[in-house]
């Protein structure tokens, strides 16, 4: 098999690339994608100054490599967060506050989420609102309660284009959440409640590209592909590497022609 290419986040001209973002917040950072984000930027030649890490519970045993990252990177700031309730967002905004000590957010990477197994019969009412709960309404509130921060970061950067390295908001969707190709698999994999929500994140994604490009925050939905995550499960054709790596190219390549679209961590635009 062939070795799968190195990649790092641009560092030097804009020719090359976007400028790497400064300071970044990822949620659902103890396993998964989130924590091989936060690991992969760590070895970035040129890498962020913040990486602010959310996970429900930093004390638990399960996020003893993310807390191991932070030991070993001082630019790794786990925070408390359980990104549905309104009351921890706000308190993780205020610790994340106190940390940026007057600087803005550059990106806010919304990849915390639930994926339960649930087709037609299955699926109930409190089945549909735990999904939706998680999958729509954390990302609503982390990018409401941090929107000052992401026009400080904008602010900051103005001689910029729209970009992940002057302000974003990046919501890891999914290609399940795609109506247009629905049909594809839905047998096979009908996960009802989960392409409900990531239809409706996508939705989100849109409305929020359009209210906020005046603060030249850009927004956008960025497919991981299928992985082998807790999620995707073992059979998955993606490692979480490989998937990460190409996330991270994406978020690179980002401009405001890719802002409130859905695209692949391949790079191509999905249809909605």
């Amino acid at each position: 098999m062939k070795q799968q290419e190195e990649w790092t986040w641009s560092s030097t001209t804009e020719e090359e690339g976007n400028m790497a973002p400064e300071r970044i917040l990822i949620t659902g950072c103890n396993r998964g994608i989130g924590y091989e984000l936060v690991r992969q930027l760590t070895e970035q030649q040129c890498p962020p100054k913040q990486i602010f890490a959310t996970c429900r519970d930093p004390s638990s045993p399960q996020n003893k490599k993310l807390n191991d990252l932070a030991a070993k990177y001082p630019n790794v700031i786990v925070i408390k967060l359980e990104t549905r309730d309104a009351n921890s967002v706000k308190e993780a905004v205020k610790e994340v506050e106190k940390h940026l000590n007057g600087a803005g957010l550059n990106l806010l990477v919304n990849n915390a989420g639930i994926l339960p197994a649930s087709n037609l019969e299955s699926a109930d009412s409190a089945d549909l609102m735990n999904v939706y709960s998680t999958n729509v309404v954390g990302p609503f509130l982390m990018a409401k309660e941090l929107l000052p921060f992401l026009k400080k970061a904008a602010e900051e950067n103005q001689e910029k284009p729209l970009s992940c390295s002057k302000s974003a908001i990046i919501n890891i969707s999914s290609l399940l959440g795609s109506i247009t190709l629905t049909p594809v698999k839905f047998d096979e994999y009908p996960a009802l409640s989960y392409r409900c929500s990531k239809a409706a994140l996508n939705m989100l994604t849109q409305c929020q590209s359009l209210g906020y490009k005046k603060d030249g925050i850009l927004c956008t939905a960025v497919h991981p592909g299928w992985v082998q995550t807790d999620l995707g499960g073992p059979n998955a054709p993606l490692t979480v590497e490989q998937s990460v790596q190409g996330i991270l190219k994406v978020l690179d390549s980002l401009s405001e022609e890719h802002a409130g679209i859905h695209i692949s961590w391949e790079g191509n635009v999905l249809p909605w």
